[in-house]
């Protein structure tokens, strides 16, 4: 009974999440140039949508998909670090891994 209203708020983590890294790559970004603030969030929201969204046009499975979501979120967490927000970049990190094994472990 519990574990349906536990997926669902996992559900809107991983969603943020996902949210989170082009937001982290912006914030770095507009720190280093305006350009780069618009050119880096705009990077990996294109490879999401070419490779992880439900919707991809090149479908990554297996070991492709968990290749591309640690290159991918890992980016957000680099980002962070590079802006100079190491503590936001810590708890990006762990939410992600949290809320990525949750899914994995729950099948969502």
């Amino acid at each position: 009974m519990i574990l349906r209203p536990m997926k669902a708020a996992n559900s809107v983590v991983l969603f943020l999440v996902e949210l989170g890294a082009p937001a982290a790559a912006a914030y770095w970004g507009f720190t280093v140039s305006w350009p780069l603030g618009l050119a880096a969030p705009a990077v990996l929201v294109a490879s999401w949508a070419l490779f992880g969204s439900p919707r991809a046009k090149y479908k990554t499975r297996g070991a492709g998909r968990v290749g591309f979501e640690v290159l991918w979120f890992g980016a957000g967490v680099l980002a962070l670090f590079a802006a100079g927000a190491p503590v936001w970049a810590l708890a990006l990190a762990l939410v992600c891994g949290v809320s990525k094994a949750l899914a994995v472990a729950w099948g969502q």
